[in-house]
Order: C-alpha cells, then sequence, then structure tokens
C-alpha cells in the first residue's frame, strides 16, 4: 500500500516525464521543413501520429495536475462524485483518478 507521499512522487516524475515528450514533439513538429512533395506527404503522416501522441499527452498531464492539487487540498484517494475511498489497487493503475470502480463505469 502506497502512502500519499509517494503516489505524489510518482506523479510528479511521470508529469516531469510527459512534459519532456510534449517538448520533444513539439520540436520534432517544428523541425518539418521537407521541399520535396513526397518527403512532406511522409513528414505529415508522421505529424499526425504526433499529434495524437501530444494531445494524449496533454490530457495526461492535466489529469496529473488535478490529482496534485487533490493532494494539496487533502482530498486525495476519494472518489469525487460520492466521497468514498478509492481502493488502491485502482489508484496502483491509475494514480491519478478522481472515480471510484463504481462510479467510473
Amino acid at each position: 500500500m502506497a502512502s500519499v507521499a509517494e503516489r505524489k512522487t510518482q506523479l510528479e516524475a511521470r508529469l516531469a516525464d510527459l512534459r519532456g515528450r510534449l517538448a520533444g514533439i513539439e520540436a520534432e513538429l517544428d523541425s518539418h521543413n521537407a521541399a520535396d512533395w513526397e518527403e512532406l506527404a511522409t513528414e505529415r503522416e508522421g505529424d499526425e501520429v504526433l499529434e495524437g501522441m501530444g494531445i494524449s499527452g496533454q490530457q495526461e498531464i492535466r489529469m496529473i495536475e488535478a490529482a496534485l492539487g487533490r493532494i494539496a487540498s487533502g482530498d486525495y484517494g476519494f472518489c469525487a462524485k460520492c466521497g468514498q475511498a478509492i481502493g488502491e489497487q485502482r489508484l496502483d493503475v491509475l494514480p491519478f483518478t478522481p472515480f471510484c470502480r463504481d462510479c467510473a463505469s
């Protein structure tokens, strides 16, 4: 069973990792300057994948920041909908979840 401090450390590490990855994605998207139409088409296909990864990363960042806010306010580990404690196993898998298993379904 992980403590709130351990979960906070885990969330902060994941947040730093995601921010680094998003910076890399942004740099990659900004670096494309192909003059050749075929190369440009290939780069555009890759850009779509990178943009999808970036959107997913941004969503996860928002969820992690919200979880860190709940830790700061003392609400972490309790369902935002029903107020019941969120199971440890659920927090192990989704440490940023605001909902218990029942309310998430």
